[in-house]
């Protein structure tokens, strides 16, 4: 069996603290998810530039997007472009489908987000030819702020012929693969026929805490803003923190 954490964000998201090769650099070192997905919100760049380094450390990166719906957020997977923000779920969902790519909706009927709700996720589901790209509910979104919302988003996922995932929503480093998706197999392809065939199993590793998340999210958030970051020039060698551009 394979683990994935496919909700990550990155220096390229304007709340995310971590460099690609941060993460790629902590993935290997500190868990054991064979796949990663880079989700960054409404952009695509750096998803792209993780999928043309992961090799150097031995993971696979889907490239993906969390992208803004007219009724919330979700998770674009296994794209290789921008997707328009503001459209309709519906029509994101079939625009993604075009692109060859799957769907899954993140951290469902969580407050203080701009979240899908439950009946925008069934009424969706309605359209046979979007049941076949939104493949996947997000279960369990290891964000601090989303665990309330977890229990919903779960029995959800269980009442629809859908996928659970499990997610980290990670926006720095130390929280990645706090949710992870358990699926056959160990490549992103084998990932990718366990989602459509709604074969996956949600698994919540660690719950994120405010005395773990707010302190280090605040310490890099504040750095970023003065050109400081974490970086790892070669996968052999260790992290750096020092002035460096987002695309590292």
């Amino acid at each position: 069996m394979g683990f994935a954490d496919l909700h990550i964000h990155t220096t390229y998201s304007w709340d995310g603290t971590a460099t690609i090769s941060a993460i790629l650099k902590y993935v290997v070192e500190k868990t054991d998810l064979n796949v990663i997905a880079i989700t960054d919100h409404d952009e695509i760049i750096g998803a792209l530039r993780a999928e043309q380094i992961a090799h150097q450390y031995g993971i696979e990166v889907i490239p993906g997007s969390e992208v803004s719906t007219a009724e919330g957020h979700l998770l674009a997977l296994f794209i290789r472009e921008k997707i328009p923000v503001g459209m309709s779920l519906v029509d994101t969902v079939r625009y993604v489908g075009k692109l060859g790519g799957l769907c899954i909706a993140a951290h469902p009927m969580a407050a203080g987000s701009p979240s899908l709700s439950a009946e925008a996720i069934r009424s969706a589901l309605r359209h046979a030819d979007v049941a076949q790209v939104l493949v996947g509910i997000e279960a369990i979104n290891g964000g601090l702020f989303h665990q309330g919302s977890n229990f919903l988003a779960t029995a959800l996922a269980a009442s629809l012929p859908v996928a659970a995932v499990a997610n980290s929503d990670s926006h720095i480093l130390q929280t990645i693969g706090f949710g992870k998706t358990e699926f056959a197999g160990h490549t992103a392809q084998d990932l990718r026929r366990a989602l459509e065939a709604h074969q996956t199993r949600a698994i919540c590793t660690r719950h994120a805490t405010p005395w773990l998340v707010i302190p280090s999210w605040l310490e890099f958030f504040l750095l970023k803003k003065f050109g400081w970051v974490r970086w790892n020039p070669h996968p052999m060698q260790p992290m750096r923190l020092g002035r460096a551009k987002l695309v590292i």
